[in-house]
């Protein structure tokens, strides 16, 4: 089941509404994953030469004043932290590997979601309308998002399992279907860098896409070379810094649908959710075909 949405403006005078937007697709996708939900807003950069990371410790008790003010002293914060629903938002002058590395030895129980300079990551366990109103997604701002709603049917309901996955800076990807080939994969990427915390066929796509992006290829090339490499049934929606992206596998066994305006392009595992868009009713719609990359770019 599972179901998937995305949402890229167009328009750039709309980016206050993005996270509305993406809240009324979301919500729309209960039904086809009421276990938990995630979402990833691409908005205001951080400042030149910082990252945000986006956390998420288990315990809502936890000192999270007492971690960034260690953060501070280690790397120097560059803008103040903010709370999103369970999740930080800390902004830090280090690479997403110092950074990881640094959270693995002091505090392992705390799980960097995402990392980059656009991207904020969270997810959460529960049903998708109680996720959107814990973490106030309507008054997310930005240029694009993807959403994410799980029905679990192969592991437990958990945080760490739930979509979006982020395995590189400011990419991540959300997925509906499954891989059979991805323990082989993990095993593989795993040798070349790639760093994995779950054991989510999802996590590997992620993973795969990071690592043939550092080797030089577009998202497009990437995408386009997993035809080859990922084995299974899929519809991928990926978010880059400044892009976004859907493929479905040769054979497309798993629901999606599109629309473009003039202000925004929307993919969903349903139509339902794009119609809850302005200017639904006068967009152009389509099934996106199989083995087929469509991609947007903000300028």
């Amino acid at each position: 089941m599972c179901g998937i949405v995305g949402v890229f403006l167009k328009n750039p005078d709309r980016k206050a509404e993005l996270g509305g937007l993406l809240a009324g697709m979301l919500a729309q996708m209960t039904e086809r994953g009421p276990d938990s939900a995630g979402f990833a807003i691409y908005g205001e950069p951080a400042p030149h030469g910082a990252f945000k990371a986006t956390l998420f410790h288990p315990d809502p008790t936890f000192d999270w004043p007492s971690l960034e003010a260690q953060l501070d002293r280690e790397f120097g914060l560059a803008a103040e932290p903010r709370r999103r629903g369970s999740h930080r938002i800390v902004t830090v002058r280090a690479r997403a590997e110092t950074m990881r590395d640094w959270l693995t030895r002091h505090h392992p129980t705390v799980r960097p979601m995402g990392f980059g300079e656009r991207i904020e990551l969270f997810k959460e366990k529960g049903r998708p309308d109680e996720v959107i109103h814990s973490f106030d997604l309507a008054s997310a701002a930005g240029t694009h998002a993807l959403g994410h709603t799980r029905m679990a049917t192969e592991s437990a309901v958990t945080t760490e399992h739930s979509h979006p996955f982020s395995t590189g800076v400011d990419l991540c990807l959300v997925h509906n279907g499954s891989l059979s080939n991805h323990n082989r994969m993990r095993q593989f990427l795993r040798r070349r860098g790639i760093h994995f915390t779950t054991d989510n066929d999802s996590e590997v796509a992620a993973g795969y896409l990071s690592w043939r992006m550092n080797e030089g290829a577009s998202l497009k090339e990437a995408l386009e070379a997993g035809l080859k490499d990922l084995d299974g049934f899929y519809t991928f929606a990926v978010g880059t810094r400044d892009g976004f992206a859907i493929l479905r596998d040769p054979i497309a066994c798993k629901p999606a649908v599109m629309g473009e305006t003039d202000d925004w392009v929307a993919m969903a595992t349903e139509y339902r959710a794009i119609s809850t868009l302005p200017g639904a009713d006068r967009a152009t719609i389509w099934e996106p075909r199989a083995a087929t990359v469509y991609s947007w770019e903000r300028q």
